[in-house]
């Protein structure tokens, strides 16, 4: 009689279920659904989606083919305004949804404008010329070379009419590396950023074109000290001389650090400082990479959180020694204050990148939170953060530092609130005075399931993304973080702290040396794990792989009610379109986009005209499709039977020498050439001038880097593609000429072979788009100074799917 369950309202509840009964079932469900909104809107989650939204918008603008018209965002940018101010205050699902809609067409405008703010000149076609101008930059790569950010402001034989603003060059002879702000002269290769080397991926000059620099290469020798024959003042104006001693500043210290620890522990230790991470071996980045310890090298939330963290509780202890002082003032303000200042420090030597600038926007909410007394972690400090950085730079949406930062950082935020959410709603037993060996096991226990459990939130949420754009996923790296994360914790950052506060006077050695200590225990625990293996290659997604599996993460990671289930079958379907994909047929044929490297596949072989299977291009190739393990290497002809040895690899399509030939030498040529199409396997290779193979269903290729051998070419292949120009842009026999022209215009290339009849069943192209900022460049013909964006209609037919 006394049981709850029998109370008033405990018959109302009845009554209300026994209501909820006779209703039907889409009833119940708008009910339920109505709960959950209210629920939502009362703690103001739809703040949360501004960000995602926003990134939409952005992504959209950044993923599509052509540039859309100014006028067109205008049009939309005045409907999305009318409709904002029309609908602020009112909510409903045709509101929400317009004003989404409204969002999106922001973050289409942000991408717009800052493509066209950018508006950096990349460079059209490799080039030798002599530049002059102003260093920006400079760090030191793993060989020791010097890399330089220079400014151009001359060049000369020949003068380039296109010349890029800013150029990344590699100076390999040994030299005294110059000074950040002085002005350099010498002779350099020049070559445009690479596109993608498959199509779905990573395209370099899209990034190229949103950090300024329009061209990379190599000095011939050491740059020269020049001097500006116009006099003009180094940097102009006030900004411009604080960015080139933030920079200086920036690399003394990371040279500080390298001198003190040297090796690679020298090196990863200066990258967790600075960023500065090409000193590091390319061993040692694999090895990260394959433990799952990459993280540690970009300047991320683990960086500066236990920067910032270190920092404050070590300010509150000292304070705690003075209890006069900190009971008449609030030391917990104060330190947080200076946690505020030290992560800014912080953040202004680490050379702004993504994952810095979330992470230092992220502490820096959590404690301006702490000085007004509010929660310092929540999932809209995440969305503030990430309002900022997209809207000072939209373009970082597409990277993959952005995404993995933030997945990172919302997951585990989001599992921290359901967590103590969790954890309130339930009561624990409490020991009064518990013995010292149960609060030691307690806190140990604490600090190994705290590490677990982040690192697998971390690890599951960026997954996706690593999928994406690595093609690949770590197995091992639960193991690895929780060895080298006490580490991390306890031994590199706290002394790198302390290092970093006495190096103004001098007194950093010691404590930079124990931080390099432990840098070479974490190195050695990335070595160990990835001797495990645990790499696992999952190749090329689908194109909506990315679109989906992220709408439900996000749907699961912003979402406190049960509405988060509604995210689960998005990722689910993300994981069904992976499967799918692995059933995917490979293609044939694999063209890059200058040619330089080609490969027929087989069921169990690659062969490729290359006698390594090694090489940057050759390991995104493996990891995308990904591509067997047994590699046939070219076999190489003795270059004395080249009626032109002396002529060179054309890569150099300005100038392009080309050889002529006798009869005589094109019929010995020729008998050559049909000799090797006989050979079962792989590509058959006369130095410098060409390349031919059959492939197993008899299609015959033939690659040319000497335009004397193109019409040969054509007469015994199917299939064609040349390294330079050729005077025409069909083959007489009916074989499918690929020419460098068409290759700059198209990119890298795949394609489905068939049969004699119909060499080529099916073409993908990496470049498909005509006008993009980034893009353009590739359609500029140096010769008459104008954009040409045609290609030969064979090609166009192949492309689209016509016979």
């Amino acid at each position: 009689m006394l049981s709850p369950l029998h109370t008033s309202s405990g018959n109302a509840l009845a009554k209300n279920a026994q209501s909820d009964l006779r209703l039907g079932a889409m009833a119940r469900f708008r009910r339920w659904l109505n709960i959950c909104l209210a629920e939502e809107a009362n703690h103001r989650h739809e703040f949360l989606f501004i960000p995602v939204l926003i990134a939409a918008g952005a992504a959209l603008w950044f993923s599509l083919p052509t540039t859309p018209p100014q006028w067109l965002l205008f049009s939309l940018s005045a409907c999305a305004i009318i409709i904002v101010c029309a609908l602020f205050y009112r909510t409903g699902p045709i509101s929400m949804a317009l004003k989404a809609g409204a969002l999106v067409v922001l973050g289409m405008v942000l991408a717009d404008g800052q493509s066209r703010r950018a508006g950096t000149i990349i460079l059209d076609t490799p080039v030798t010329t002599e530049i002059a101008g102003t260093v920006e930059r400079r760090e030191l790569d793993a060989r020791g070379n010097w890399r330089y950010v220079v400014a151009v402001k001359q060049t000369s034989a020949p003068q380039l009419a296109r010349a890029p603003q800013k150029v990344s060059l590699v100076a390999r002879s040994r030299h005294e590396a110059v000074a950040i702000g002085a002005s350099i002269i010498g002779k350099a290769r020049l070559s445009p950023p690479s596109g993608p080397a498959l199509p779905g991926l990573n395209d370099f000059a899209f990034g190229s074109y949103f950090s300024g620099v329009g061209a990379t290469g190599f000095f011939y020798c050491a740059p020269k000290i020049w001097t500006d024959p116009a006099g003009e003042e180094q940097g102009g104006t006030w900004a411009g001389a604080a960015d080139r001693w933030l920079y200086a500043l920036r690399s003394n210290i990371a040279n500080r650090i390298r001198d003190l620890i040297g090796g690679d522990a020298g090196a990863f230790a200066a990258s967790i400082v600075t960023d500065e991470r090409r000193a590091i071996s390319g061993e040692t980045m694999e090895a990260l990479r394959i433990s799952g310890l990459a993280h540690i090298v970009a300047i991320s939330g683990l960086n500066m959180a236990l920067a910032a963290g270190i920092f404050f509780v070590g300010m509150r202890t000292v304070f705690s020694f003075f209890p006069g002082f900190s009971q008449r003032w609030p030391v917990k303000k104060i330190s947080a204050f200076a946690a505020l200042l030290m992560t800014f420090c912080y953040y202004l030597i680490s050379g702004f990148a993504v994952s810095a600038e979330r992470a230092w926007l992220m502490m820096s909410i959590m404690l301006v939170a702490v000085l007004v007394d509010r929660p310092s972690i929540s999932v809209r400090n995440v969305a503030l953060s990430a309002i900022v950085i997209i809207v000072l730079s939209p373009n970082e949406v597409m990277g993959p530092s952005f995404q993995m930062s933030f997945a990172a950082t919302l997951a585990l935020v989001s599992g921290f609130a359901a967590w103590s959410r969790w954890r309130g709603e339930r009561e624990r037993p409490v020991i009064a005075h518990p013995p010292w060996w149960l609060s030691a096991a307690f806190k140990c226990a604490t600090i190994i399931g705290g590490v677990i459990v982040t690192s697998l939130i971390g690890g599951l949420s960026t997954a996706i993304y690593s999928i994406e754009h690595f093609h690949r996923i770590t197995t091992y790296g639960l193991a690895a973080n929780l060895a080298a994360m006490p580490i991390m914790s306890l031994i590199v950052m706290p002394f790198a702290l302390m290092g970093m506060l006495l190096m103004p006077f001098g007194l950093d050695a010691p404590f930079i040396k124990v931080m390099g200590y432990g840098m070479a225990m974490v190195i050695d625990i990335a070595t160990t794990v990835s001797g495990w293996g645990g790499d696992v290659t999952i190749g090329r997604q689908n194109s909506w792989f990315l679109a989906v599996s992220t709408t439900g993460f996000l749907l699961l990671a912003l979402l406190r009610t049960r509405l988060a289930l509604i995210g689960l079958p998005f990722v689910a379907a993300g994981f069904v379109l992976l499967s799918a994909e692995q059933w995917r047929s490979k293609p044939d044929f694999l063209i890059y986009e200058d040619g330089s490297l080609v490969a027929l596949l087989n069921d169990d072989a690659v062969a490729t005209t290359k006698q390594r299977a090694s090489g940057f291009i050759y390991d995104q190739w493996a990891r995308a499709l990904p591509l067997p393990e047994r590699h046939i290497p070219a076999d190489m002809l003795d270059a004395e039977k080249s009626p032109d040895s002396d002529d060179e690899v054309g890569d150099d399509s300005q100038t392009g020498r080309r050889s002529t030939l006798t009869d005589q030498a094109k019929a010995k040529e020729r008998k050559e050439m049909q000799r090797a199409l006989l050979k079962p396997d792989g590509f058959t290779c006369r130095k410098n001038s060409w390349c031919v193979s059959k492939s197993k269903i008899g299609i015959t290729v033939a690659v040319v880097f000497d335009t004397a051998f193109a019409g040969l070419a054509c007469d015994i292949a199917n299939i064609v593609v040349t390294t330079r120009s050729v005077p025409f842009t069909t083959c007489r026999s009916g074989a499918i000429l690929i020419t460098h022209e068409t290759l700059r215009r198209t990119g890298s290339m795949e394609l489905w072979l068939g049969d004699a009849t119909k060499p080529v069943l099916t073409t993908r192209a990496a470049m498909l788009s005509d006008n993009r900022p980034w893009t353009e460049h590739r359609h500029y013909d140096w010769r008459d100074k104008s954009f040409n964006t045609g290609i030969p209609a064979h090609i166009e037919h192949l492309l689209t799917g016509r016979p």
